[in-house]
């Protein structure tokens, strides 16, 4: 079995490319904290792990996702091997992860960022519960505080969200 999940945070905004036929495709770095510190320097040691997400998965890391920003991945381990174009006598080997399942985690929006789909659906179900509150109370709806929403973006139907 070839299951690999990783949570780190990205090492650089990622590049979204469209193949030929107008596949997107997008290639990421996950820096992945390792668990024990060095016990000379007592730093904290990570990996870099490179992946790489197709289709929806690519647009989705590419609108939500910037350099340093948690993320939660899924997929399998691919090795790819190929010969060097300036020395044909020289292999290089790689081993990079296909992403099949993408997921937040960790911090909150810190960087200013637009807030995700699923946040915001969470902020008007909040804002709506505290309206209903209001009104239950005898509290005009005008004068009902939704605190600072400027973060999250109105989805009109289902078909936009990406997930």
């Amino acid at each position: 079995m070839n299951k690999v999940i990783l949570i780190g945070r990205l090492t650089a905004d990622p590049e979204l490319r469209q193949t030929q036929s107008g596949i997107s495709s997008c290639r990421f770095t996950v820096a992945v904290n390792r668990q024990y510190a060095d016990k000379q320097t007592g730093e904290r040691q990570a990996d870099f792990i490179q992946c790489i997400a197709w289709r929806q998965t690519a647009e989705f890391v590419n609108k939500y996702f910037r350099k340093g920003k948690m993320i939660a991945v899924e997929g399998q381990l691919r090795n790819n091997n190929y010969q060097d174009r300036q020395h044909p006598d020289i292999m290089h080997y790689t081993l990079d992860m296909l992403v099949e399942k993408v997921e937040f985690c960790g911090d909150s929006n810190k960087s200013g960022q637009t807030a995700a789909p699923a946040q915001a659906n969470a902020a008007n179900s909040t804002a709506q519960a505290a309206v209903q509150a209001a009104q239950n109370a005898g509290i005009p709806t005008d004068q009902v505080s939704y605190g600072n929403l400027s973060d999250f973006e109105e989805i009109l139907s289902d078909g936009d969200v990406p997930f």
